[in-house]
């Protein structure tokens, strides 16, 4: 190979690499973008947690076991690390015989106020469906043809109607309950009942169908963080070659001969 050569670069490169300065600076940069910007999300979404908890946990706290009334400052994650211990005793404290007694009695209580029973029931009846090991609400994802016909949506499958509601729906064939999320923001969206052959189950775990829903069809299933590294180094190396071709002196071309 002479010295005049690009050295081969493995993985495939763009028919036009970008040669300029602000080409380079602009990979550069981008790659810097992708690397960053998921970790400092994830930072401060993580810190805005521990915040709202420590904030929502202190006012329970007497000032006597703060740990910002023995220190200088304050120490965030305090407020967290007492709810696990407050909710992980609360639900030792219930296993038991008195405990259960007194959810019983307090329940009974809260059934006695109208417009409070509602509101409760609800809430507990999802919290029991969301975190109870053996249930199967929002574990499977679907198609679903919506909102016109040959445009398909993604849903979240949930559980089948009861028997008083799905006794409503015309004609015999069997409906279930999908939720709809919308993009970008997947806590929002559509509930609706369709029949069951009308869904499309598909392989695809309820994090992947987040992540495609959050990011508008951007990050495809499937893209690992093996092929994620090679894209970024893709791109550091189409850099690097377009920064040694644009150093390379243009070659001469060599001089007639004279006979």
């Amino acid at each position: 190979m002479t010295s005049n050569q690009v050295p081969p670069v493995t993985g495939d490169l763009p028919p036009d690499a970008p040669r300029g300065l602000m080409a380079r600076f602009r990979n550069y940069f981008l790659t810097g973008l992708v690397v960053a910007g998921p970790v400092a999300i994830t930072l401060y979404l993580t810190w805005w947690f521990v915040n709202w908890v420590d904030n929502l946990v202190r006012p329970f706290v007497p000032s006597a076991y703060r740990p910002e009334t023995y220190l200088p400052f304050g120490l965030p994650g305090s407020g967290l690390i007492v709810a696990v211990v407050a909710l992980t005793l609360l639900g030792f404290l219930t296993a038991n015989l008195i405990g259960r007694t007194l959810v019983d009695l307090g329940e009974r209580l809260l059934g006695r106020i109208p417009a409070v029973r509602a509101i409760y029931r609800g809430l507990k009846q999802v919290f029991e469906t969301l975190f109870s090991g053996n249930g199967s609400s929002f574990r499977r994802v679907g198609l679903v043809e919506f909102p016109s016909p040959g445009m398909w949506s993604i849903v979240l499958i949930s559980q089948a109607p009861s028997a008083e509601l799905a006794a409503s729906f015309p004609g015999e064939e069997e409906h279930i309950s999908v939720f709809l999320p919308c993009a970008p923001n997947p806590t929002t969206g559509f509930f609706f009942y369709v029949p069951k052959s009308k869904i499309i189950e598909i392989e695809m775990s309820t994090e992947d169908a987040a992540t495609l829903i959050m990011s508008a069809g951007v990050v495809q299933p499937g893209t690992n963080d093996q092929k994620r590294a090679a894209a970024l180094a893709g791109m550091a190396n189409a850099a690097r070659v377009a920064n040694q071709a644009s150093l390379q002196p243009a070659t001469q071309p060599a001089p007639a001969k004279v006979d």
